[in-house]
């Protein structure tokens, strides 16, 4: 039975809608009413900039129907649900929506012309998007600028084109998508990519790019691949971790000898456990073994979760702080991770910026460790997806793990008093941090400034509410001349109709004002083997300290 999708206060793509003004809908609800009204069969949650419900976190759901898959681009977000019904929404400054313009669309809207074969997969790259459907067709649509269609060419599509290289032989289980590559995996472990090679991120040795897909061969099948912005993971199905592409701060967690062939799939060897999936950010790596999370690369934001002291690693070291929970699944963004326990918790951590962790109106900081997002304690939640700056999250009621929550809310207490304990309260402590660690890596600019940067997916916006395809994590920055004030007329794809929408309004100021602020009152500090900080114990209380240490003048 066809799905009808039901927004809060943004009009529908099939069905019944919602709109701006009318009386409340009895089954539309935002963030922060009573999560009882949540139908058991759940519903998405979005955080951060994701273009919808003017960005406040909110909510939606679909009626006799739910997601299936969810993927997040830098600024666009794909949803296929059960019945095979494709959903896009976000950003659409290259077609990457494929809906036949380029209109920015801040509303779930079912791709029309894709329904009669049933979707079954779909990735969002940094500005394109692919699909597979039940046909064993692919599609793709967006920017190509390095033939990440796989069509043959550098043109840009803004509607879905089928990508004639694969035939019926080709049943594609998985799709990937990065800054500027793509990648499909096949039932039987065939491994093809496709798109930008200039940091080897397709694994394709010298070869500046391809605009048709290729095969990786590393010798045995593959079972799972990720994209991120500049570089890529795959595993075998012996469970071994293989990477590829861009080899700045540690995100290939290789060896230096390693490195020196970091153009084509190189063997990890700091997991122990057999690798079960992987996710690629901007600049991190993680990776799920038995139960437990693994994090490498670049970690100034907190996306490793490893704590205020370890910035950037090249060897795969294990995240703490879970509680014991085994961990099922994992997501990244460009500078945050999440990820779900076997019992339907969530745990964010990385750059809080927009309030894409998902923790709650007043928490924008960084997290530098995984955190509990409470917002889901009576929720189970199912999938999660990061994007360039937002995160959607799909989750079914669960009354019965009220029960627990106290105990859960303890043991996130807990952890907030030892950190408050070493020089102040968590949340300012974890800030202070990420203002010097953004400082001391000149090479990496932090978001705000990556519209001048060629190497880094840039924000998505300026404004307090603060993601990275997811599934991407290595992309090129996007031209900014979309975020200014401006009145769209938004078509409806499914309806024909026409309706006013205004583009998300931007504040320049606001994300660029921490940064400076910081710079001007911390202070320099020594970049001597990354310290930051020593702990002393004060003679007045005899309470252990923490004091910045300064840079010695020459």
């Amino acid at each position: 039975m066809a799905g009808d999708l039901f927004t809060s206060g943004l009009g529908a793509a099939c069905g019944s809608i919602y709109q701006p003004g009318a009386a409340p809908s009895p089954l539309l609800h935002v963030m922060g009413e009573a999560e009882e009204q949540v139908p058991e069969s759940g519903a998405i949650f979005t955080f951060g900039k994701s273009k919808f419900a003017e960005n406040v976190p909110s909510k939606f759901w679909f009626k006799n129907d739910k997601p299936l898959h969810m993927s997040c681009g830098d600024e666009h977000t794909s949803v296929v649900t059960e019945n095979g019904k494709l959903y896009m929404f976000g950003s659409n400054n290259w077609g990457q929506l494929g809906l036949g313009t380029k209109n920015t669309v801040s509303k779930p809207t079912c791709v029309k012309v894709l329904k009669p074969e049933k979707v079954k997969l779909a990735a969002c790259g940094r500005n394109h998007t692919l699909i597979y459907t039940e046909k064993g067709n692919l599609y793709a649509t967006g920017g190509n600028s390095e033939g990440q269609l796989g069509l043959g060419d550098t043109e840009e599509r803004s509607a879905f084109h089928l990508v004639s290289y694969f035939t019926s032989q080709h049943k594609i289980k998985q799709l990937a998508a990065g800054s500027y590559t793509s990648a499909a995996l096949t039932e039987d472990g065939q491994l093809f990519m496709w798109g930008d090679n200039s940091e080897g991120q397709i694994g394709l040795g010298n070869e500046a790019n391809v605009c048709i897909p290729h095969q990786v061969d590393v010798g045995k099948p593959v079972f799972w691949i990720s994209c991120g912005y500049y570089h890529s993971a795959l595993i075998t199905c012996d469970g071994e971790l293989y990477t590829f592409g861009e080899s700045d701060n540690g995100k290939l967690g290789l060896s230096l000898e390693q490195l020196k062939n970091n153009r084509v799939p190189q063997l990890v060897s700091g997991i122990p456990s057999r690798v079960n999936k992987v996710a690629c950010g901007g600049g991190h790596t993680v990776a799920l073994a038995g139960g437990e999370v693994y994090t490498f690369g670049l970690g100034q934001y907190g996306q490793l979760g490893l704590g205020t002291f370890i910035f950037e690693t090249s060897e795969p070291k294990i995240v703490n702080h879970l509680e014991k929970h085994k961990i099922c699944n994992i997501a990244s963004g460009e500078n945050h991770t999440a990820l779900i326990t076997e019992n339907g918790l969530m745990y964010t951590f990385g750059d809080g910026r927009h309030g894409k962790l998902g923790l709650g109106k007043e928490n924008y900081t960084n997290q530098f460790v995984p955190t509990l997002c409470s917002n889901f304690l009576k929720f189970t939640v199912h999938l999660a997806a990061c994007g360039g700056c937002h995160m959607l999250v799909f989750a079914t009621p669960n009354p019965k793990k009220s029960d627990n929550i106290h105990e859960l809310e303890e043991n996130e207490h807990n952890f907030s008093v030892k950190v408050s304990e070493m020089g102040g309260d968590a949340d300012t402590f974890q800030q202070t941090f990420s203002a010097r660690v953004r400082r001391r890596e000149k090479k990496e600019k932090s978001p705000e400034q990556c519209g001048r940067l060629v190497r880094t997916l840039p924000p998505l916006g300026k404004t307090s509410l603060k993601p990275a395809s997811g599934i991407i994590s290595s992309t090129l920055p996007l031209d900014r001349t979309d975020r200014n004030k401006e009145s769209e007329s938004i078509r409806d794809h499914e309806t024909g109709d026409k309706k006013e929408e205004n583009s998300d309004t931007e504040d320049s100021s606001t994300d660029n004002d921490s940064d400076d602020n910081e710079e001007r009152t911390l202070g320099d500090t020594t970049d001597i083997l990354n310290m930051t900080h020593v702990m002393r114990l004060n003679p007045n209380d005899q309470l252990v300290e923490l004091a910045p240490v300064q840079k010695q003048k020459v």
